[in-house]
């Protein structure tokens, strides 16, 4: 079955719902001791953000007639061109954390995926969060 296809503000309004959880899931961390249960779960909760994030992204390109990506990759470089991200680097670092990150790879990337998350790339997310809501005047 084809995934129904999403516009941009119900995509947008999606990531901003997996942003906070994301958020809600860090100060948890913070607050309660960043144990493996809760790193597994900001881990979780960053992925979906940053799916959210990039089907919104994908979204906001397709409303404006552009062909559809092959991959986050091209995705997040056309969204740093037409700056909808700030950083383009920290952007695809945030795919490269996340695929060595996958169980299928050797190595314990939990840990300092966790770390990176919580001191970067929610701030990558937010930032983004704040020039979307800007360009869907919502």
């Amino acid at each position: 079955m084809k995934k129904m296809v999403l516009d941009c503000e119900n995509c947008y309004a999606e990531f901003v719902n997996r942003l906070n959880d994301l958020r809600d899931v860090i100060q948890e961390g913070k607050s309660h001791g960043m144990d493996d249960r809760i790193r597994a779960e900001i881990v979780k909760s960053f992925e979906k953000a940053h799916d959210a994030a990039l089907e919104t992204i994908a979204a906001y390109f397709r409303n404006q007639g552009k062909p559809a990506f092959s991959g986050s990759r091209d995705a997040t470089v056309e969204a740093f061109h037409a700056d909808l991200i700030d950083d383009g680097q920290g952007w695809l670092d945030m795919i490269i954390c996340r695929i060595k990150y996958n169980p299928l790879y050797p190595g314990d990337y939990l840990g300092s995926l966790t770390e990176n998350i919580v001191k970067k790339y929610i701030h990558f997310l937010e930032g983004f969060e704040r020039v979307m809501e800007k360009n869907l005047d919502t």
